[in-house]
């Protein structure tokens, strides 16, 4: 006899795609027990340590009483007026920290959550493709239609607003754009800002920004923000992460900053599903904020000569065709006609020991090509060049 109840997924979660960065896990772990050495260019989990500094002020905030409390769900005012004076520092944007400035436990928290905010079932959301996978999975929670805009070679990978239908344009209301782009390290220019600005108040569709990798830069090339054109307070906001720019993946702790209308909209949900970020974990954040510029730029030279190493060796196998990055610690790199992405994922992975992502796990612009990641050092970049090279169906 049968016991216990029938459990069925709701159809929001059972109609899911695999989460793209569990499958790559997954061929990981299957590859490690089979006894590979596995170079792994896949994910974006930068190894280079949190800066000491920081580290320091972590241990120090966690000795405070009052920091094993509750946090406010906004965050500390202290952390939203380091946000603030950071902005006014790199990009010349004045906020305001008591309405300008959300607190976030890490950027993907809010990217997220915001649909929730203001998309009902049947409204469209503007997504990048190749883009960062949250965009759609958080339409689809929120009951929305995702409609993939293609980012493309010949476009400079920037969305082209006028080959989006009309019928999708009165049902859009939002849109996520991601510079520099996750995953082909495209910069956004001024004008294509100007541009987005334009049609999103043309259309009544709100921007969501992801800039998480705007201090990850190369040959002295700064992106700009989102923030910094005439405007953009009035139709979004922008995200933010120190996981990337001080290599705190594992720390949790990001921000969203602009139109204080829409950040009050996601603080609702905030407030509704989760809580605010440790505040000792805020209190470090303000001196990662705070971190030397000749720090940052230690950082930043590291990934540029990793890119060089990377972008070189690939260079020199006729079936890649890799695109050099002037911004992120990623290479997109196309791959054989004839091929899947994934399966290029799987032959680099089982004849070389090296691991990428598959485009098509970015959306359906992504497929025919692959990307790698600079999260290793220059020598096993190097290892993983000269194995690559050994394939022979990319040689």
């Amino acid at each position: 006899m049968k016991r216990g109840i029938n459990i069925e997924l709701a159809d929001r979660v059972r109609n899911l795609p695999p989460y793209l960065f569990a499958e790559i896990d997954r061929l990981k772990q299957e590859a490690l027990k089979n006894g590979a050495d596995i170079i792994d260019l896949s994910i974006g989990d930068p190894d280079i340590p949190t800066p000491q500094h920081v580290i320091k002020e972590l241990h120090t905030a966690s000795l405070k009483p009052a920091n094993h409390r509750y946090p406010s769900y906004i965050g500390m005012l202290p952390f939203r007026q380091a946000v603030s004076d950071w902005y006014k520092r790199r990009f010349n944007v004045t906020l305001d920290p008591n309405n300008q400035v959300l607190t976030l436990i890490g950027s993907k928290e809010g990217i997220g959550h915001i649909p929730l905010a203001f998309i009902n079932p049947g409204d469209v959301v503007l997504v990048p493709s190749p883009g960062y996978p949250v965009y759609a999975v958080a339409t689809s929670f929120a009951g929305g239609e995702v409609y993939e805009m293609p980012l493309t070679a010949k476009n400079n990978y920037l969305p082209d607003f006028n080959i989006i239908p009309q019928y999708i344009l009165t049902r859009a209301k939002l849109m996520f754009l991601n510079y520099p782009n996750n995953p082909t390290s495209a910069i956004a220019t001024r004008k294509f800002y100007e541009d987005a600005i334009e049609f999103a108040g043309r259309h009544n569709i709100i921007i969501c920004h992801d800039a998480a990798y705007s201090e990850i830069y190369f040959d002295n090339k700064k992106p700009l923000s989102f923030l910094e054109i005439k405007g953009a307070f009035e139709v979004g906001v922008e995200f933010h992460s120190l996981s990337k720019t001080i290599n705190m993946t594992g720390w949790r702790i990001g921000f969203a900053v602009g139109n204080s209308d829409i950040l009050a909209g996601l603080g609702k949900i905030k407030t509704n599903l989760d809580s605010g970020v440790f505040q000792a974990i805020q209190e470090a954040g303000i001196a990662a904020l705070n971190t030397p510029d000749d720090k940052l730029n230690e950082i930043r030279m590291k990934y540029q000569k990793r890119r060089d190493v990377l972008y070189a060796g690939l260079s020199q196998i006729s079936a890649l065709k890799p695109l050099k990055p002037h911004a992120t610690f990623y290479l997109w790199t196309s791959i054989p006609k004839g091929m899947t992405s994934m399966d290029a994922t799987k032959l680099l992975l089982n004849e070389a020991g090296v691991l990428t992502t598959p485009g098509s796990g970015f959306g359906q612009s992504g497929e025919g090509y692959i990307r790698f990641a600079l999260t290793v050092s220059q020598d096993r970049l190097k290892e993983a060049v000269t194995k690559i090279k050994k394939v022979k169906w990319l040689v």
